[in-house]
């Protein structure tokens, strides 16, 4: 988990420990005193907790893959994943299959407690090249952030290129902004 301090994302500590989201099917969560040894979150039968899982009918049903590092906000801890559509039981708004990209917002003193996840993607694939090659059903994968004009504002993309931004904005009807502290939805 890291937080914003001044224009870099910095590691950071809730409750006194270190917090790591991961998982592929399942969002799940360890502790660490020193980044070096973690400690995996269990619930009361040892068993790994999930903090969020796949959800049937929706963009996710299929899978829940942990994206960039999640950011501690004013509002909660920001994390983005990647949902995968399951081809029966999934959103039938979407192809099945699409990889698309979703938020959860956790509570910022208790890093397990979800206090908001959006139903549809705020990044889904929509242009040719994001149909194509190995998941022609249609694949938008977050794994990174970039800064927006060095203002203090950044914004979550699937790749760090300098067109990447203007694209997202012309061609995504939908897309999440940081500035000073808020979040805010662009529509199209």
């Amino acid at each position: 988990m890291t937080k914003l301090i001044g224009d870099k994302q910095v590691i950071t500590q809730v409750n006194g420990k270190y917090w790591m989201y991961w998982g592929e099917h399942g969002v799940y969560g360890a502790t660490s005193d020193n980044l070096i040894d973690w400690e995996p979150v269990v619930d009361e039968k040892g068993e790994l907790k999930a903090f969020i899982s796949p959800r049937e009918g929706y963009f996710d049903s299929s899978l829940t893959e942990c994206g960039p590092p999640a950011i501690l906000t004013d509002e909660g801890i920001l994390l983005l994943y990647n949902g995968k559509n399951h081809p029966v039981k999934g959103d039938k708004r979407f192809n099945k299959g699409t990889y698309s990209a979703g938020q959860v917002l956790f509570d910022s003193q208790d890093p397990t407690r979800v206090l908001q996840r959006m139903d549809v993607p705020f990044l889904r694939p929509m242009e040719d090249f994001e149909k194509s090659g190995q998941y022609v059903d249609g694949t938008v994968f977050i794994e990174g952030m970039v800064y927006f004009r060095g203002n203090g504002c950044y914004t979550m993309v699937a790749q760090i290129q300098k067109w990447v931004l203007r694209f997202l904005i012309q061609r995504n009807p939908l897309i999440l902004i940081h500035c000073h502290n808020k979040f805010y939805m662009h529509k199209r």
